[in-house]
């Protein structure tokens, strides 16, 4: 992962990305302004752009709210290669990995716009606001609580009245699995290998158990939980199943968890933000350590099109 450093752009992030153990830590975003009505960051429809990647999970959960609130006229969007090079994230100059906002080449020109001196890893998403020619957010947490909460649209993601039971499963959701499924993948040795994938799996297993009493994670209708779990869902079994060596089961292996996810992918906008293939590739990408020849599996081919038993809706604000 690209990382800059008083400004100049490095293709290998010199930082640990391991603890004495061997497990993975992942680094912390460190630009965080928010939109609130009050500024200086306001939410007017067309003033702020999301640099995006359909391989992130990350970013995917940025996508996956902006299309169930109906934002995409709201909010435009500038879409990374699937593959990274030594640059990092990269765009085409025309078609649809172009970026149309800032005529960018690569994700960390963005960064250098905001600050000349930036120093900190170059992630997706970051959303831009084109008011001020700056970035108000790389943390995708922060990104996807604003569009859930900011923006005026008769939908509701995030219920005041059930924003402390939202954020017990946050925590939960990226510790054991958003993260837990890079934590295996990603460990150095057995021992911060076994510790991931325990964690990861009977968390699984309690989500199966939950899910096969109840349609969503929090009341009976969609929220922001759903839509944190959902990225690491669709890439369970085309990547992280195999690449990751998170095994022990497929998604499609736990009935409530499959039918839920594939409910999910029904909802209007967000099958267009699910790329199997795109995955695949990105995550059998050439890797000293996971995937040395960069081949790329021809399977496992997955029939999210099965239409699901239990029908989630949205909520609507009171």
């Amino acid at each position: 992962m690209g990382v800059m450093i008083e400004g100049r752009y490095e293709a290998e992030d010199p930082g640990p990305g391991t603890t004495r153990n061997g497990a993975y830590e992942r680094a912390r975003s460190t630009l965080r302004d928010w939109i609130t009505t009050d500024g200086p960051f306001t939410p007017d429809a067309g003033r702020y752009h999301l640099f995006v990647a359909w391989n992130c999970p990350w970013a995917h959960r940025t996508l996956l709210v902006r299309a169930v609130l109906g934002l995409q006229d709201a909010i435009s969007i500038s879409i990374a290669k699937p593959r990274r090079t030594d640059q990092g994230w990269v765009f085409d100059s025309e078609g649809e990995y172009a970026d149309t906002e800032l005529n960018a080449q690569a994700v960390h020109q963005v960064y250098a716009r905001q600050r000349p001196t930036y120093t900190g890893r170059i992630t997706v998403p970051v959303l831009w606001d084109k008011d001020t020619q700056q970035i108000v957010s790389n943390e995708s947490a922060d990104i996807v609580r604003m569009l859930a909460t900011t923006f005026d649209t008769n939908r509701q993601l995030c219920p005041p009245q059930h924003v402390a039971e939202i954020d017990r499963w946050n925590t939960l959701i990226h510790a054991k699995i958003n993260n837990g499924v890079y934590r295996a993948g990603f460990a150095r040795t057995q021992e911060a290998y076994d510790t991931a994938v325990t964690d990861l799996f009977n968390t699984l297993d309690d989500l199966e158990q939950h899910l096969s009493a109840h349609p969503t994670l929090v009341g009976n209708k969609l929220t922001e939980a759903d839509l944190r779990l959902f990225p690491t869902l669709t890439r369970f079994d085309v990547a992280y199943h195999y690449a990751f060596k998170c095994n022990l089961a497929k998604l499609s292996d736990y009935p409530a968890l499959w039918d839920y996810a594939r409910a999910l992918y029904a909802l209007p906008g967000v099958a267009e933000t699910v790329k199997p293939d795109i995955y695949k590739a990105g995550y059998f990408s050439p890797s000293e350590l996971r995937n040395p020849l960069g081949i790329v599996p021809a399977g496992p081919k997955v029939d999210w099109s099965e239409p699901a038993t239990r029908k989630i809706t949205l909520g609507r604000p009171t």
